[in-house]
């Protein structure tokens, strides 16, 4: 992209809205996060939300020795997380390395409902320059990425230069072409939630159709408080500008009563519109087993053991 053109993306509107970010009352989000734990969910809304929890599933694999075979067996456990006869839909998406993505489309087909989110822009650091995110993305969605996953320049935003992170959102939202942008904040390295805050913010008005806590590189990663601060700036910005962005958290998020009190967050937050994989994702393939125990054990009236299922 020309230097014209990222000088017509950074407009004085994305200044202002900026510069009215909110600061963050640390005592109140942490113990309202906190509060979201003590919930019981029982019986049918238990189960439902269980299911619900799995088709908002990301299955991830982002090691040096990924395989594809390693991504076609992911994919295969993202289409039918457990047996048919308890009725668990399909996760939403597998999420893995640039170069693995021609591999995961060979095995979903063209019409999988599973998508194909592909890590870009130099992730996890984001320490590449923006050409070369910019190639990186292009690929990725040519190969058949719907969705991308970028992270930040933390340097830059950390260094107090706000307008080169918003200009770099921009570039990728334009390099992803019809692909989704999720836009990774990296939160465990923002120090504050008030970064937090406005780095969302900026994320948003740069065109991210999600925010994302984390690589799961870095800890901590995904967390209550943190999530909530990224779901209420999500609400403020909806009601700003009447657009519904997508938030995932990633990272640390293992167990089935951890996902729900999740949901409950984001039910209490943002409302029923936000619970569906279309608004709302895990980023925790850990946490993709310890809910289906729940499920067989809910359906069955006995656990499984752990042996039972497939690793993510």
């Amino acid at each position: 992209m020309s230097a014209g053109a990222l000088a017509l993306l950074r407009t004085p509107h994305s200044t202002l809205h900026t510069t009215a970010v909110p600061t963050v009352d640390q005592v109140m989000a942490e113990e309202r996060a906190a509060s979201f734990g003590k919930r019981s969910i029982k019986t049918s809304a238990k189960l439902a939300g269980l299911k619900l929890a799995v088709s908002m599933c990301d299955l991830t694999t982002l090691e040096g020795k990924d395989t594809p075979g390693k991504v076609a067996y992911l994919c295969r456990k993202a289409l039918m997380p457990i047996e048919a006869k308890y009725g668990v839909p399909n996760c939403a998406a597998v999420c893995v390395y640039p170069n693995m993505v021609r591999h995961a489309r060979k095995f979903l087909g063209a019409e999988s409902p599973v998508h194909i989110a592909a890590v870009a822009t130099g992730f996890p650091s984001g320490q590449f320059p923006l050409p070369t995110k910019l190639n990186e993305v292009r690929r990725a969605v040519a190969d058949g990425a719907d969705e991308i996953d970028m992270v930040i320049d933390r340097c830059a935003f950390l260094a107090g230069d706000h307008a080169k992170v918003f200009d770099e959102i921009a570039a990728t939202k334009e390099a992803c072409g019809e692909a989704h942008l999720k836009v990774i904040l990296e939160t465990g390295e923002l120090v504050t939630y008030d970064n937090v805050r406005l780095a969302s913010q900026i994320a948003m008005e740069a065109g991210g159709d999600f925010i994302k806590t984390s690589t799961g590189k870095v800890n901590p990663a995904a967390t209550m408080p943190v999530t909530l601060v990224m779901l209420e700036a999500i609400r403020d910005f909806f009601f700003a500008t009447g657009l519904r962005v997508g938030m995932k958290p990633a990272g640390g998020i293992r167990t089935a009563k951890q996902s729900l009190a999740y949901l409950v967050m984001v039910k209490e937050t943002l409302g029923d519109d936000w619970l569906t994989p279309d608004l709302f994702r895990f980023g925790a393939s850990t946490l993709v087993n310890d809910v289906l125990l729940q499920i067989a054990r809910a359906v069955d009236g006995n656990y499984q053991s752990a042996d039972y299922f497939s690793l993510p």
